[in-house]
């Protein structure tokens, strides 16, 4: 039932027990403490979605508890023990959300912004607290898949959304745990790594000649695990040149010894759609063509009390822009690489946990526009495009050193360290960014936690290089330095969890793309601008209370609001990002039981953007006036009947049929209906 560890304190852990209250713990005579993960960002969070493990119900009613980490610190702790909260969206939560993609899945955070262009996830732009979407970190089972090219590419994800176990957020700076790009913040996609034999397959189907599925197969067993997985999906789009076709390959496996865990993946996604007037709107009929490879390999090894870590990886990302469909004119093609290296150690003693290591990355573009020209014998063919040569390119290497420590009391935690960089992009020197986190436990079921951080972000190759007839780069641009204080307190009892968090950025050489005059162009600058808000959540699950049959699962709010303050003189007719932030953004959900194995999900938001967008008349022609965003409201609702072996559903976004922009001139998708269903045999 229990394994006993001869280690300088016994642990015990839970792996199997039967679905009755209280099970074995009644017999212990003594208290046993299950860890939790924060909420504190989250509106679809049931009763497993809070829970630290990971559940898998079994056919005779019993279930399978698998303990996860928290990715907030180098080391590897719980939340009761880490100094930081982290936000867990789990499998439970996503199969119940009415959503299609990862990206739709994040409108229910409070405190990400989800700006986007196209439905399905196509061409979406993340951002936290009040930051751009270039300044997170986005990472695939802890290996980071950020595109140096532009943060636009960035939410491109290689997997399927059946793919994914659950999703971790780490909101604020993270320099020293995910590198120097995890400059407001970081998203860790975690796929499933079940033991259990399975085939599943799924399909989808609905307004705008939307169709697709998906073939998912496991094959894991004794040390050895493999999973493989294939998607497709397409519409002909909810509004003018809209439509897109999705492709996602994936493919991971793991090799499980005594002494070693060994965990590899690959990945491969292609995306093509109308751009309508994504990048600008004096252009409706613009269209791009993407295509992305990762491919990495990680071990954890312990040799005795030394724990090492190493992480080997290369993403590729393929870009084919047209400013006209199917014109060569404003054509661009874009070819990025990236090549990471990451050795992480850690070891436990009497005064704590202590990780050390380093991290090297080099970042490559070859591209028709970005970069630096090369010469004519130094060109480098487009593949499938006869005729067309990369004509520029640029490359930098990102080294990085660090150290942290993390002292684990009864009632409090404490954890800090530097990261040592040197980027060959910028002065070729090494600049220090250190970072504290402090958690205190006075009591059962609170927790209040503080920190400060420091952070750089290099700018993107598109920030440096990039020239159209509407936007100019700037290869004089300056890397972005923040220091964030963010404070917070978390309160969970039985059935209710709920908190709060204020916030504090001071950003220095923050970049964005601004206009000075009503007749310029975009151009990239740097600002001083600090962000400062507050997020607070409330979650009352009171199922916890009464038990299973209660007819309500969940009930949830989440409200956050950002001001902002620019430091700089010279006025600025228009931002095209960063000053155009969520001043307001409110969350809810409700999730509950109809009959028997029907349920339903409804999600609501209500949104408030600051800034404005100059409106375009229908030939392209810019009128010359400034709109202002107006908050808007939207509700979704997903019916599902589930069974072991498969499910049914219909769901419904905007219901009310509202039109709405979150960007100028880019219309989002009125009411959209959808069914599907998937099924699944074991053996």
């Amino acid at each position: 039932m229990y394994k006993k560890q001869t280690w300088k304190r016994p642990v015990m852990r839970f792996k199997h027990f039967a679905n009755k209250p209280y099970a074995v713990f009644n017999s212990l005579h003594r208290e046993v403490v299950i860890s939790v993960l924060s909420v504190s960002t989250l509106t679809f969070a049931n009763t497993r979605s809070v829970s630290a493990q990971t559940e898998h119900h079994l056919a005779d009613g019993e279930k399978v508890m698998r303990g996860i980490e928290v990715t907030g610190t180098r080391v590897p702790l719980t939340d009761k023990d880490a100094a930081r909260m982290v936000a867990v969206l789990d499998r439970a939560m996503i199969e119940s959300a009415p959503v299609q993609s990862v990206n739709d899945l994040l409108k229910y955070a409070a405190g990400i912004d989800v700006r986007q262009r196209g439905a399905m996830g196509i061409q979406t732009d993340l951002s936290i607290r009040g930051g751009t979407f270039d300044q997170i970190t986005v990472l695939l089972n802890g290996v980071n898949i950020s595109n140096p090219h532009t943060g636009h590419l960035a939410a491109d994800f290689p997997v399927a959304i059946e793919d994914i176990e659950r999703i971790e957020i780490l909101e604020g700076p993270a320099a020293r745990v995910f590198g120097t790009a995890a400059f407001c913040g970081a998203i860790n996609i975690v796929t499933s790594a079940e033991r259990q034999k399975h085939v599943q397959a799924n399909a989808t189907g609905g307004a705008y000649g939307l169709g697709g599925g998906g073939l998912r197969l496991n094959l894991s067993g004794g040390r050895w695990g493999h999973q493989v997985s294939g998607s497709y999906l397409r519409s002909d789009g909810a509004t003018q040149n809209s439509d897109f076709d999705t492709w996602r390959t994936y493919y991971q496996g793991g090799l499980a010894t005594p002494t070693a865990r060994i965990r590899w993946q690959a990945g491969f996604s292609q995306q093509k759609y109308g751009a309508n007037t994504f990048y600008s709107a004096r252009y409706d009929n613009q269209y791009e063509e993407t295509r992305r490879h990762i491919a990495s390999v990680q071990a954890n090894t312990r040799l005795g009390w030394f724990h090492l870590q190493p992480t080997l990886y290369w993403n590729r990302s393929q870009d084919h822009y047209q400013l006209t469909r199917h014109l060569s004119a404003g054509e661009n093609f874009h070819r990025t690489d990236v090549y990471g290296l990451n050795l992480n150690a850690y070891f436990t003693t009497r005064l704590g946990k202590t990780a050390f290591g380093v991290e090297m990355r080099n970042e490559g573009i070859l591209s028709t526009s970005l970069g630096r020209p090369l010469d004519g014998p130094q060109r480098v063919d487009v593949p499938r495009h006869a005729g067309r040569q990369y004509t520029h390119k640029d490359n930098r290497t990102d080294l990085s050193y660090y150290l942290e420590h993390n002292v684990l009391l009864p009632k409090a935690t404490l954890s800090a360290g530097v990261l040592a960089n040197r980027n060959t992009g910028y002065d070729d020197r090494f600049h220090f960014y250190p970072g504290v986190d402090v958690s205190y436990r006075p009591s059962r079921g609170w927790k209040i936690a503080a920190s400060w951080n420091m952070a750089l972000r290099m700018p993107t190759f598109t920030d440096l290089y990039y020239k159209s007839p509407t936007q100019e780069g700037n290869v004089g641009l300056h890397p972005e330095e923040t220091q964030a204080f963010s404070l917070g307190a978390r309160y969970r009892h039985t059935g209710v969890d709920a908190s709060a968090n204020v916030f504090f950025h001071k950003g220095k050489n923050m970049i964005d793309w601004v206009m000075y005059a009503a007749d310029d162009v975009y151009h990239s600058a740097n600002f001083k601008l600090d962000n400062s808000g507050v997020e607070t959540q409330a979650v009352w699950l009171p199922r916890e209370v009464w038990g299973g049959r209660c007819f309500v699962e969940r009930l949830s709010a989440g409200y956050a609001y950002i001001h902002q303050r620019r430091h700089d003189d010279r006025p600025v007719y228009k931002s095209n990002y960063a000053l155009e932030y969520l001043r307001h953004k409110f969350v809810g959900g409700l999730s509950h039981r109809i009959w028997r194995n029907l349920s339903a999900a409804w999600a609501f938001r209500w949104q408030d953007r600051m800034g404005s967008y100059i409106r375009y008349a229908g030939s392209g022609d810019a009128t010359g006036m400034l709109t202002p965003y107006h908050p808007y409201a939207a509700l979704d609702v997903r019916v599902q009947w589930h069974a072991p072996r498969y499910q049914l559903y219909a769901e419904g976004n905007n219901l009310t049929n509202h039109t709405y922009y979150d960007l100028g001139n880019i219309p989002q998708p009125g009411f959209w209906f959808r069914v599907g269903g998937s099924v699944r045999f074991n053996w």
